[in-house]
């Protein structure tokens, strides 16, 4: 069994003390993290240097010492140090060409805070943090395969605190199956299969769209920095979580399904970025949540020793008579049902596509990458 790091989220409610006390470190987090980005931004443009980790944590020492900066050690040095890694591992990310340009974080945005395992206790079935007199009391939906290396609290804009535990754990993998499968990614239905199974598309935004907008014009009327803007701004956050929290839920059933049934997996390899710049369709194609279904597909099949084929986004997959291989010139995206001029047979637009997309992603399996550049090679190998 591989040996995977994996994350357990829990809810926790804190105490009056503890909500103090998690406001300051939040706050000196963000403080750190901000001050390190301004600096790293300030050397830069001044003569081109790069000042890494090594650099910024001892000019957070100095700083530390001064004392207009005195209450920065009120909370532990662990967390403003994980803050500086945090901005070292972005700026990484930034030169890969995998994110964009850090930004400030922001005060009433998510925030959080990270603990290495010198900065908390975990014994009993008890987390005990760092500067903190009692443990968090949290929601233990499920225990803990062993104990946390890092832990990170975080507080969303809803104003719901999490912790999450960073776990080193074995992971059993799924019996082989001999069940293969291509999926297209759609707005009517957030996926279909070559068989022509339909996963539907709960459209979460739209169902909670009327109460969000109502929720934003009553914020919208508030009178800045007033505290009943604070609470008109609250309500819409929790509308937002409550959209974001199902989708993610629906997502993960979804993934885990497929995952569980089949060996291979093949599908399309989207530029979801891209897509969403199309202003007709940009809500329908976020709130499909493509982007975050191909994320967990490939970290599941990854744990459990599945199969992901991803096909280049530019194979004629909806055009193409999965029977005779008839390509039609041109395809509406309006046009749901077609019939081969060839061969005669009338096709489900992304059923068609989905047989494509498995043929396709068989040929790339069993050969490797295609000359042509039209198939990819497998992101991750069966057993």
């Amino acid at each position: 069994m591989p040996l995977v790091k994996r994350a357990y989220h829990y809810r926790f409610y804190p105490t009056d003390e503890q909500v103090q006390q998690l406001a300051h470190t939040f706050g000196c987090a963000r403080f750190v993290y901000n001050w390190g980005l301004a600096t790293k931004s300030a050397a830069y443009e001044t003569d081109k240097t790069q000042i890494n980790y090594v650099t910024l944590s001892s000019k957070l020492t100095e700083l530390k010492k001064a004392g207009e900066h005195h209450w920065l050690k009120a909370v532990s040095s662990v967390v403003l140090q994980q803050a500086l890694r945090n901005l070292d591992n972005a700026f990484g990310n930034f030169f890969k060409g995998l994110a964009k340009y850090p930004n400030f974080k922001k005060k009433h945005h998510k925030q959080s805070a990270t603990y290495a395992a010198s900065a908390f206790q975990y014994k009993n079935g008890q987390l005990f943090l760092a500067k903190h007199k009692q443990p968090l009391n949290i929601r233990w939906s499920r225990p803990l395969p062993s104990a946390p290396t890092t832990v990170t609290v975080s507080k969303d804009a809803a104003g719901r605190y999490f912790v999450s535990c960073l776990c080193e754990c074995e992971t059993p993998l799924l019996p082989l199956s001999p069940k293969t499968v291509g999926i297209d990614l759609g707005i009517k239905s957030v996926l279909t299969t070559d068989t022509g199974w339909e996963s539907g598309n709960p459209k979460y935004t739209q169902r909670y769209e009327l109460k969000l907008a109502k929720a934003q014009r009553v914020l919208a009327k508030k009178q800045l920095g007033s505290q009943n803007r604070l609470k008109a701004k609250r309500k819409v956050a929790r509308i937002h979580a409550k959209i974001a929290d199902s989708r993610r839920d629906f997502t993960h059933k979804l993934t885990t399904q497929l995952i569980n049934e089949n060996q291979v997996i093949s599908m399309e390899m989207l530029r979801v970025k891209n897509m969403v710049k199309n202003p007709k369709l940009a809500k329908a194609i976020s709130d499909s949540h493509w982007g975050e279904l191909a994320r967990q597909l490939q970290y599941k099949a990854d744990w459990y020793g599945r199969t992901i084929v991803k096909i280049d986004q530019w194979t004629p997959s909806s055009k193409t008579c999965s029977c005779c291989g008839f390509k039609l010139d041109s395809l509406l995206l309006s046009v749901r049902q077609w019939t081969c001029p060839q061969c005669h047979t009338v096709y489900h637009r992304d059923q068609n596509a989905a047989k494509n997309i498995k043929a396709e992603g068989l040929s790339v399996l069993a050969f490797g990458e295609r000359v042509s550049g039209v198939g990819l090679a497998p992101t991750s190998c069966a057993r």
